[in-house]
């Protein structure tokens, strides 16, 4: 009668245990200075890339699975890398400018996520979120694979809804081939 009562009540502690299971959030800090995000920015004539610096951000998880996570970006540190010397730097300083980001008044952007839905695959995942360029916030969704180390993405993001217009075509006529499309283009990979 001893043992049973005894498996009795050590299966309701288990069972307890199970159902009271709160999952504590982890949070992974993303690691600033080996991530690497690249931007590519496409004209009628071409396009540009480049590179641009993480300040700081983290990416939350429950039961190993990514639930939220946010970033700040180091807009001064808006790198061109497709041209040489001068001609990288007039780019660089033509980006940081009113034209574009205003960086002098918007040092950074930010990306803050605010849903995350599982998709089939392991570690694989369609993020929403809101991002703020310039001063202005606007949803963007992406899909992101996260691994043990790194998460990657491709995020596509349209410039003219944060008042960036220089050069748009949906904006000005007659631009010809000196036409900047709208979108322009983030290829994440974020070490933590």
């Amino acid at each position: 009668m001893k043992n049973l009562f005894f498996i009795l009540l050590t299966l309701v502690s288990f069972s307890l245990a199970a159902t009271n299971v709160n999952p504590t959030p982890v949070t992974k800090i993303v690691n600033a200075k080996t991530s690497v995000i690249n931007w590519t920015g496409k004209k009628v004539t071409g396009q540009h890339t480049g590179n641009i610096q993480i300040k700081e951000g983290s990416l939350i998880f429950e039961n190993g699975k990514l639930t939220g996570g946010s970033f700040i970006i180091d807009m001064n540190s808006l790198k061109c890398t497709d041209l040489p010397g001068e001609s990288a730097k007039k780019l660089e300083g033509h980006l940081m400018s009113d034209d574009f980001f205003g960086i002098p008044n918007h040092p950074t952007a930010t990306l803050q996520i605010t849903e995350v839905k599982e998709k089939k695959g392991a570690g694989n995942y369609d993020v929403v979120a809101d991002i703020t360029i310039k001063g202005t916030t606007k949803t963007i969704s992406f899909a992101t694979t996260v691994g043990a180390d790194n998460a990657v993405a491709n995020v596509v993001i349209n410039r003219t809804e944060f008042d960036i217009r220089y050069g748009s075509g949906s904006f000005f006529d007659n631009l010809g081939d000196k036409t900047i499309y709208d979108d322009f283009e983030l290829a994440l990979d974020l070490k933590f």
